[in-house]
């Protein structure tokens, strides 16, 4: 059975047997592959070759580094539905879904593509008396990414091209459940033109993980995943050192309003509670409706949508929705339904039940609905990430807003309504990083930042955009004076800019 192992110094490295684990497809249950676990010589070996890399490949110019970009984007857009089914393969979400997860990553791509004009500094002329000062934004060194399961592709893609478009080098770290993608990105990349060492991949767990982070050529580290996992990557990074952007978990509300459209906004909620099989941070997995008659209504409009949604493998194009990763996963995820019922919430739709003849052996659960959930409740409390949407009954925009305000994660939160008075009120005061008005799933684009607040972030930094350029690099501001003549004396007074 293939092997997969790590790709350091523009080339796959051999592949042992004796430290590597499986690869299940989650449509079936079943081994596809194995992947090899990064030793602590493994994960030296390519901070070495970034650490070689870096002189070189900081030095050149940002033209020819946006070339080597455009040159990749360009080969994405060419290999976009292998890389599709590479993703379906070893996550399990449909096939557009996946699409859509490539292109979304290549979004950013196409945005670093510009960083000759992403990295232009600012100027000032005559700050004082023959005085110009100007800033410049510099690399880094080597950069790491440790990315999650659910976005084999998009993830990476919101991390390296940025970093690796400054100037810097880079390690990703993929999950060692969905490695594949990974290693075809790097693989382009160097059919591309980007010079051996630039771009490294090693696959591993925890062991990779902490290697990463204690190793002392490592500058700056980028996070997706749980919360227990990015307060730790955060604390053990920041005592090492090194610039830290941890994205951590999410627990996304959408209040829908007493005059908001009510069947637009069953049809948002229907992909973005059980789009990916719930597997998204920035899932929709709370409905906070303004009012009884708006809870029972939407409820209806859920239930009747519900019914007719397929779950199946995600390689079958009548599918809307495939499996979740693993067998233990969807075991907490199924745990949840009835957590939610012992403690008083309303199943309205169990999704434990919703099986179909061909999705034996796979890890499948249908779309499960909760009604008259409470902010106490587990089902409320705890990120499931997974297929489960609860319905808390709300009386008013205020109530609703406090509620939300209440929760320990601000990854996002979305209003669905026809008033812009309400809108304004609710993108003023909610604390989340991410706010939609009638868009179900407030993703910012590439050109945009992705991050939230609270427990959903912890860092400085949020992600792509602007703030990604922030991150991998850091500000010199240089002042210059070339004077006529020298001074007549010492001076020892604090210098001034007259």
């Amino acid at each position: 059975m293939k092997i997969l192992s790590h790709y350091i110094h523009g080339g796959l490295t051999a592949a042992p047997s004796d430290n590597a684990q499986p690869i299940v497809d989650p449509a079936t249950g079943k081994q596809t592959a194995s992947v090899a676990l990064a030793t602590l010589n493994d994960v030296d070996a390519a901070v070495a070759s970034a650490k070689a890399a870096f002189p070189g490949w900081s030095e050149t110019t940002p033209i020819r580094r946006a070339r080597v970009m455009f040159r990749f984007r360009d080969l994405l857009e060419k290999h976009q539905e292998e890389i599709a089914a590479l993703i379906t393969s070893e996550h399990g979400k449909v096939h557009s879904d996946a699409l859509g997860e490539v292109t979304r990553g290549l979004e950013v791509v196409e945005y670093v593509t510009g960083i000759p004009n992403l990295l232009t500094g600012r100027a000032s002329e005559d700050v004082g008396t023959g005085v110009d000062s100007y800033g410049l934004r510099y690399p880094l060194g080597v950069c790491a990414g440790i990315t999650p399961f659910n976005f084999p592709a998009m993830v990476p893609m919101w991390m390296f091209p940025i970093a690796i478009a400054c100037g810097n080098t880079f390690i990703l770290k993929p999950s060692e459940k969905t490695p594949s993608a990974a290693l075809f990105l790097a693989e382009l990349l160097s059919e591309a033109g980007l010079p051996e060492g630039v771009f490294n991949v090693v696959n591993g767990n925890k062991v990779a993980v902490d290697a990463l982070i204690d190793h002392s050529d490592v500058k700056a580290i980028s996070f997706v995943g749980s919360t227990p996992v990015a307060e730790y990557i955060y604390a053990r990074s920041s005592a090492a050192g090194k610039r830290v952007q941890a994205l951590g978990g999410a627990k996304n509300h959408m209040v829908v309003m007493p005059d908001a459209d009510i069947y637009e906004a069953a049809d948002a909620l229907m992909g973005a509670a059980y789009g990916s099989a719930g597997e998204r941070c920035m899932a929709i997995s709370v409905a906070v409706t303004v009012g009884d008659e708006v809870a029972d209504r939407l409820r209806a409009a859920l239930q009747k949508r519900i019914a007719d949604l397929k779950v199946g493998p995600g390689n079958v194009a009548s599918s809307d929705m495939g499996p979740l990763i693993s067998a233990a996963h969807l075991e907490k995820v199924s745990s949840y339904v009835g957590i939610g019922s012992n403690e008083g919430a309303s199943v309205i739709v169990d999704g434990r039940s919703a099986f179909s003849s061909d999705t034996s052996g796979g890890y499948f659960i249908g779309p499960s609905l909760l009604d008259n959930v409470s902010a106490q409740m587990r089902v409320h409390s705890e990120e499931i990430f997974g297929p489960v949407l609860s319905i808390v009954r709300s009386d008013t925009l205020e109530d609703a807003i406090d509620l939300v305000n209440a929760h320990e994660f601000g990854n996002g939160a979305v209003i669905y309504t026809g008033s812009g008075e309400a809108a304004r009120q609710f993108t003023r005061q909610i604390s989340a990083g991410m706010v939609g008005v009638n868009v179900p799933i407030p993703v910012p684009v590439a050109y945009h930042s992705f991050g939230g607040w609270k427990r959903s972030l912890f860092g400085d930094h949020h992600m792509h955009g602007p703030e990604g350029i922030r991150f991998f690099t850091r500000l010199k501001t240089i002042s210059t004076r070339w004077p006529k003549s020298k001074p007549q004396s010492n001076q020892f007074s604090m210098p001034t800019l007259d």
